[in-house]
This record gives C-alpha cells, sequence and structure tokens, in this order.
C-alpha cells in the first residue's frame, strides 16, 4: 500500500493496481511523491509500480494533429501576445529582454571602434546598476539622480582626466614606476587619492543639492553607481589602448575583468567614500574626519590593489584587499546605526 504526496498533503494508501489505474487515467503523475504506509520507505510512484512489476499504458489523445487541436492555439500564442500596451506595461518582460537582448541589438547597428567598447561596457554597467538597485535602494533614492549621479561622474572624469590631464598636477604619479616602497606611496596618494577624489565629485553635488538628510545607504547606492561609471570610463580606455595589445586570450580576459569585477571594486570603493561623506554631512561637527575617511580608505584600498595586483604577490595582497573592501562596506552598513548612536552623543 502506498501514499502519494502532492503539495504537502497525503493522499491513500492505495494499492499498486489502482494507483496503476490512477496513472493510466492522469489523475496520479508517475513523478508523483509517494510513501510505503509500512515501511516509509519514499520515492516516487513510478518507483512503486515498476517495484511491483506493473506496467503504465497511459493513452494517447488522438494523433498529433489531432492533440495540437485539442491543445488549441491559446496556450501556444496567447491572444494578447503582441498587445504592446501589455507589453510596455509588464516591468519583468521588458527588463528580461533588454538584459537577454541588447547585446544582440547592438550586433546589427552600424558602430564600430569606441562606440563598441562604450556600449558593452554600458549594458553591463546597467547589469550592475540593478543589481545594486535591488540590494541597496531605499525610499530615498531616485532612479533618475542614479542616472545623473553615472553621467556626470563619465563627464566629470573625461574633462578632468583627458581634457584637463588631471593626473599630470598630481607628483605622486611620478613613483609609480619606482620601486616598492616609492611605488606603493604613488599608487595611493597618486592613483588612488586622485581617482577617488574624482568618483566622489558626484557624490558632494547629490548631497548639497538633497531636499532631505540622506541616509548612509542612500549615499552609498550612489556612491556605487559614480563607481560604475568610472569603471566604464576607464575599462574602454584600457580596452581599446593596453588590452588590444595583448595576444588574444589574455586580451580576452582582461577585457572581462573590464566589464565585470574591476568596475565592481570602483563601485565598491566609491560606496564606502559614499557612506562616510552621508556621516560627515548628518554630523557635521565631525565632518573635517569624516570627509577625510571618505577619501582616505577607498584611496588606500586603491593603493595597495593597483600595487600588487600585476605582481606575483597579486593572489596573496591584492585579491584579498578586494574582499576586504567588500567586507569593510557590507560591515559598515551593518553597524551604521551604532555608529549614529555614538556620533550623536
Amino acid at each position: 500500500m502506498v501514499y502519494i504526496i502532492r503539495n504537502n498533503q497525503q493522499f491513500g494508501p492505495y494499492d499498486e493496481q489502482t494507483l496503476l489505474s490512477y496513472v493510466n487515467s492522469g489523475q496520479i503523475l508517475l513523478c508523483d511523491a509517494a510513501m510505503d504506509c509500512n515501511t516509509g520507505e519514499e520515492s516516487n510512484v513510478r518507483y512503486f509500480i515498476k517495484k511491483a512489476g506493473l506496467k503504465t499504458n497511459i493513452p494517447h489523445g488522438g494523433n498529433l494533429i489531432e492533440q495540437l487541436k485539442k491543445i488549441g492555439k491559446e496556450l501556444i500564442i496567447p491572444s494578447d501576445t503582441f498587445n504592446k500596451t501589455k507589453i510596455l506595461s509588464d516591468a519583468r518582460l521588458v527588463m528580461l529582454a533588454l538584459i537577454g537582448l541588447c547585446p544582440s541589438v547592438l550586433m546589427f547597428l552600424p558602430i564600430g571602434g569606441f562606440l563598441v567598447f562604450y556600449c558593452l561596457s554600458l549594458y553591463f554597467a546597467a547589469i550592475w546598476g540593478l543589481f545594486f538597485y535591488y540590494f541597496f535602494k531605499t525610499p530615498q533614492v531616485k532612479a533618475k539622480s542614479a542616472i545623473v549621479v553615472f553621467f556626470i561622474t563619465q563627464g566629470a572624469v573625461f574633462l578632468l582626466w583627458d581634457i584637463f590631464g588631471l593626473p599630470q598636477f598630481n607628483p605622486f604619479y611620478q613613483l609609480l614606476e619606482t620601486s616598492f616602497p616609492f611605488s606603493l606611496v604613488g599608487f595611493v596618494l597618486g592613483v588612488g587619492l586622485t581617482e577617488e577624489l574624482g568618483k566622489a565629485i558626484p557624490l558632494f553635488i547629490i548631497f548639497r543639492k538633497a531636499k532631505e538628510p540622506l541616509i548612509p545607504q542612500t549615499m552609498v547606492f550612489y556612491g556605487l553607481m559614480s563607481g560604475i561609471a568610472f569603471g566604464v570610463f576607464e575599462g574602454v580606455q584600457y580596452q581599446m589602448t593596453v588590452n588590444a595589445e595583448q595576444e588574444y586570450t589574455t586580451a580576452y580576459f582582461l577585457n572581462i575583468l573590464r566589464l565585470t569585477s574591476l568596475p565592481f571594486i570602483h563601485a565598491v570603493w566609491c560606496g564606502i567614500a559614499g557612506y562616510f561623506i552621508s556621516f560627515a554631512n548628518l554630523y557635521p561637527k565631525y565632518r573635517i574626519s569624516l570627509y577625510c575617511l571618505a577619501i582616505a580608505i577607498p584611496a588606500l584600498l586603491h593603493g595597495f590593489y593597483d600595487t600588487f595586483c600585476g605582481s606575483s604577490l597579486g593572489a596573496l595582497i591584492a585579491l584579498p584587499i578586494m574582499f576586504l573592501a567588500v567586507i569593510l562596506l557590507s560591515n559598515y552598513l551593518k553597524k551604521g546605526v551604532n555608529y549614529q548612536s555614538k556620533l550623536r552623543n
């Protein structure tokens, strides 16, 4: 005798012959969970029917054409499949189509060179943006503001780096090609400080224009968006220059990094900056130290990573530093309420 279990409900018990008749009539499925009422053995209906030496004989509902007629066209192509209003109102459908088909759309556009790299970088940036929006959004987060932050960052970086040549005004860049520990100083006070300060510019603008105090998680989200924007800018440059000079396998791998993990870690560093900028504005009597921390911590993490990422110590130092940045940001957000209580007193 066998019990049938479906949707957490138990039916029966039935002997194997009765079970077989129900299967043949379609009332019970071969894949339904089942249990021997005497031994407690659990499996599915197929197992117990086979164990009893029985064979199923489920009748067909006619030939192929007859079955398709009975199924009906509504199951194959629902009547509202091509209803424009319903398609556009289904946010999940639109999102699925955009994420899945955007690269294919690019394939048919008459573009090349810079635009190809930039459009693909934007595509991956949009995926990261949706990911961050899902995990970090707050009632204060506005999609429009996130998009503005994204493009303001790119505009600012383009002006400061490509037009005005900001890095050449930082003397610590001259230490990048020297030996350790001078190279570390160059990467921290040169690359780290300059890039993290550049990424933080939109965050200062957002806070100055805010009509209400922005909580740390809100500023972390905007920081993540600014960091992703910088990652797109930097990624396109590397894909068209440094990466293009490598052999195929190395270039391919470096290009993938420039679309995924490296923009992500830029985002995390800038998210940390957003966290401390928020505290600096919520508790202005500590603003000097908090503004310093907003730039110093990401710059330090950034500098240490850049120093060792291309060396034999990369897996031992650079990779743990990336994990450390993610852990720090996570713990900052978890302990945010405690920090606010301390600063409030």
